[in-house]
């Protein structure tokens, strides 16, 4: 299992490092090293870590073949009627064969699908491999440190450069900042617990005082250099940890502890309302910042145009090529995950991901509010997944492979941890 943990933290380190400084094939090593994970970790699987990966995934296998089979149904090749528009056309000009594809963009698609079965392997991958307590640290560890270690170039760059940085450039920063505020508060409360039960004050200080270290560089690029939105998804995400750690802390019974989450999910839907209805035009559009009118103009026919299957996951760029005007010199950027999600696999894959995002959470928190000292694994999952959510809609930085595959190893570790280990 040596080999697997080590290919797990090598997809971890090395993606993140590649897509920060904007490698061509991070998605070609991210894919590669989770394959080597899932080979690694199926030659060495033991009885006791598959009844612990079905133990975790308990009701929500489904989550984890929904997206490829969501993909995969767009690479079926189907009739004219049904496939899009594009491939019509392109049987009127060459009089193939009557069949076409959901996608507009095969090869995109692929990639796309491909990419969606190695977050799949890393997710059961993590799951297995952070059943023991002390892998589950050392990957909470990795992960906090390179959201820090994301942040701290940035920063630098942004006082001696001032300016010069454009927002795209921040968008993969905030998003894993974003995440890695949750993970060092996950962090914290590591030490907190290690001070309680081992009495190991020395180590519990230094693991503490690292995990602060890293929560307020990671706080200092939501605050100080991302816009309100991201600052209210981290908010959420950091009140829905703080949330569970009280009611654990509190020891409160099950009916009282139901109620406060309700409470606090009504009070959460009443942000989201609010910032919501600070902007105009699709819901969709409403968290992003102000984008130029040419620009909007295009969103607003490509989202009204939208079919119900979507153009094909990964074909936002070929699609929007369409709806630019001829002078256009640049392909149409990507405004955020959430946009593209419905553009891609349209209505039924938005209606999915709801669906994917609400289980998930709701297994991360009940795990988290079940097992005492070790919650804030899962604690760190939920706030991470909550933030998530609301900065899908705010920017693209989720579409990038290292948060992908970050967010991927966030899951499987909550979810490994929601549930005790079984006798070894």
């Amino acid at each position: 299992m040596s080999v697997a943990f080590f290919a797990l933290l090598f997809a971890l380190v090395f993606t993140t490092v590649l897509e920060t400084s904007n490698s061509g094939f991070v998605t070609e090593l991210g894919m590669a090293a989770a394959g080597v994970c899932l080979l690694a970790a199926s030659v060495s699987v033991s009885k006791a870590d598959r009844e612990h990966l079905l133990r975790a995934t308990a009701n929500l296998r489904w989550v984890l073949i929904a997206i490829p089979l969501c993909i995969g149904a767009q690479l079926m090749p189907i009739g004219l009627s049904l496939a899009h528009p594009i491939w019509t056309t392109t049987y009127d000009a060459l009089q193939g064969i009557p069949f076409g594809y959901v996608t507009a963009d095969f090869s995109r698609t692929l990639g796309a699908f491909l990419l969606a079965l190695a977050c799949v392997a890393l997710i059961g991958v993590t799951i297995v491999l952070s059943r023991d307590r002390r892998r589950a640290e050392l990957v909470l560890f990795v992960l906090s440190t390179l959201t820090a270690l994301v942040a701290v170039p940035k920063i630098v760059d942004h006082r001696l450069q001032g300016a010069s940085i454009g927002p795209d450039g921040w968008d993969f920063a905030t998003s894993l900042s974003g995440l890695g505020v949750a993970l060092n508060l996950a962090v914290m409360q590591l030490a907190a617990e290690r001070a309680e039960t081992r009495h190991a004050i020395i180590r519990s200080v230094a693991i503490g005082m690292l995990g602060l270290a890293g929560l307020l560089i990671n706080g200092a690029v939501i605050l100080g250099y991302s816009d309100t939105n991201s600052a209210v998804a981290c908010a959420l995400g950091v009140a829905l940890f703080l949330l569970i750690l009280v009611i654990r802390r509190l020891d409160l019974p099950a009916l009282a502890a139901s109620a406060i989450c309700v409470v606090a999910a009504i009070g959460a839907a009443l942000v989201l309302t609010w910032i919501f209805e600070k902007g105009s035009g699709s819901p969709l559009l409403r968290l992003l910042p102000i984008q130029p009118e040419q620009a909007r103009a295009v969103l607003d026919r490509l989202l009204a145009d939208t079919r119900w299957f979507g153009a094909g996951a990964g074909a936002f760029q070929s699609i929007g090529r369409i709806y630019q005007s001829g002078d256009a010199t640049a392909p149409l950027a990507v405004p955020s995950a959430a946009i593209a999600l419905f553009v891609e696999t349209g209505w039924i894959g938005l209606a999915l991901a709801i669906a994917i995002v609400l289980s998930l959470l709701t297994r991360l928190v009940s795990g988290a509010l079940r097992r005492g000292r070790d919650s804030f694994f899962s604690a760190a999952a939920a706030a991470s997944l909550c933030f998530a959510v609301v900065q899908g809609f705010a920017g693209p930085g989720l579409l990038r492979t290292g948060a992908i595959v970050c967010l991927a190893a966030i899951v499987g570790l909550g979810l490994s941890q929601s549930v005790s280990q079984a006798a070894r």
